[in-house]
């Protein structure tokens, strides 16, 4: 595997600058492009290391903070616990300033950043979502389809709902290849939304593979208390097989 070289940069956005960090390969290049969406506790140590990680083995991984709109780094000022008042007041205001408009706005922002940054493979770019972010990773090949070869969710909350609002709304006008890594138990997602969420990824008829690991919410972030390093594992050999087939 590659040394990663490990950069800060700043994205001009609608409103604002977007704090980033943009990982290399070292090499002449290019590499294949890969845009890395945080989880809701946002770029921290383990989250540069997830993306520093899929960089070794030859992407260019540009990695936001896709909370930009409402803080600088850090995310949080405080360690959150989840459950905990403080913390769940925190995640509403990220939340809040986060809607699915933004975010079809930002991931394609983000993406036409990618796309220019010297040393990166010409043509399909590959998104990586966690969390709350998988569904912006289908927002982001809706919005760019054009330029996203290859989306992928792990243990995406909210995927599929009864609102015009819902992620599988958009997929209509995505091109690219589209892949769901499911928890067995996510009150976010839970089984009848999975259901519901293949059923509508059949209707659309694009290129697509949804599975569900044998584990809980969160389980690829290797500092979650529901780390599951067996099916973590498996999630990013699968990520790389999927970025090696598609970039």
């Amino acid at each position: 595997m590659a040394e990663v070289r490990e950069e800060k940069i700043e994205i001009p956005m609608n409103g604002g600058q977007a704090e980033a960090i943009l990982f290399r390969p070292d090499g002449a290049g290019p590499f294949p492009g890969v845009l890395h969406l945080s989880d809701i506790w946002g770029i921290r140590p383990d989250r540069k290391a997830m993306a520093a990680r899929q960089a070794k083995e030859g992407y260019v991984v540009l990695l936001p903070n896709v909370f930009w709109r409402d803080t600088r780094l850090p995310v949080f000022d405080f360690t959150p616990q989840f459950g905990e008042e403080k913390t769940m007041k925190r995640i509403g205001e990220l939340f809040a300033a986060l809607l699915p408009p933004q975010m079809s706005e930002d991931a394609g922002i983000y993406l036409d950043y990618l796309a220019r940054v010297p040393g990166v493979k010409p043509g399909g770019l590959g998104v990586v979502g966690y969390c709350f972010t998988g569904a912006m990773a289908i927002r982001a090949a809706a919005a760019r389809p054009d330029q996203v070869a290859m989306a992928i969710s792990f243990h995406g909350g909210g995927l599929y709902s009864d609102t015009a609002e819902s992620p599988h709304t958009v997929l209509s006008g995505v091109k690219g290849r589209l892949y769901t890594g499911h928890a067995k138990e996510d009150r976010s997602m839970p089984a009848d939304a999975i259901v519901k969420f293949e059923a509508a990824l059949k209707a659309w008829g694009g290129r697509y593979e949804s599975e569900t690991y044998d584990a809980l919410h969160g389980w690829t972030v290797p500092s979650a208390p529901i780390y599951h390093e067996a099916e973590a594992e498996r999630a990013h050999a699968k990520l790389l097989a999927l970025f090696k087939a598609e970039l």
